[in-house]
């Protein structure tokens, strides 16, 4: 298997990566084709393809964050059972985080779905991709769920509040908790892409602002 960036939505593995999102992932979590052109082409923002055979198995996004020294993990797939992609895509992204962080990466944010909530989410049939499946191996990874109740904007930019899921945080030492301010600051900067923000997230962002720290829980 190879671990290939795609930069740019002329690329073909690009056209291939967007399938495989449209399989697995609900429309409302999926850019359209032609909005991907300025995330590709961020230099901030990373875009992998797993490539077996010439074919694109699997995929992840991810971002790093150096005034802060964190990261956020867009999106992970993995296409095919009984492959090991889930490891590879794991060991690859963190020796491109390290490098980027020149080891100082201090821990990783990511939207994690709540199976218990979230019951109609069929991921392309794709077992790996199952929301049990995915919380039990990130929570073994050490990703924490942050306690507060979590929506985010809908990535179709019409205001509307996507919720079911959790903001979840993989530290890479033995924090408890993390500062308010670090999460409004991520959160705004994360989704400033998005124009139309529902009440609901802005809401969540006025009442984190009045807290100090929020705590880290099991998944």
């Amino acid at each position: 298997m190879k671990y290939i960036r795609v930069t740019s939505i002329e690329d073909p593995l690009f056209k291939k990566m967007h399938d495989l999102m449209k399989e697995v992932f609900p429309p409302e979590e999926v850019l359209a084709f032609d909005l991907w052109k300025g995330p590709l082409e961020d230099p901030s923002i990373r875009v992998f393809v797993v490539v077996d055979k010439n074919q694109v198995v699997g995929t992840t996004e991810y971002r790093y964050y150096p005034d802060w020294s964190i990261a956020m993990t867009d999106f992970t797939i993995i296409g095919r059972h009984g492959m090991g992609i889930g490891p590879f895509i794991v060991e690859k992204r963190n020796e491109d985080l390290q490098a980027l962080s020149n080891g100082e990466l201090s821990g990783m944010f990511a939207e994690i779905y709540d199976p218990y909530r979230v019951k109609d989410h069929e991921f392309g049939g794709v077992k790996t991709m199952d929301p049990f499946v995915r919380r039990e191996v990130l929570s073994h990874l050490g990703y924490k769920r942050l306690d507060f109740s979590y929506v985010h904007p809908s990535w179709h930019n019409d205001g509307e509040a996507v919720s079911g899921l959790d903001l979840c945080f993989m530290p890479t030492d033995n924090k408890t908790e993390l500062p308010a301010e670090l999460i409004v600051k991520f959160l705004t900067t994360y989704y400033s892409v998005l124009s139309e923000k529902p009440a609901e997230w802005i809401e969540m962002i006025e009442n984190l602002k009045e807290k100090q720290t929020v705590e880290l829980l099991p998944l």
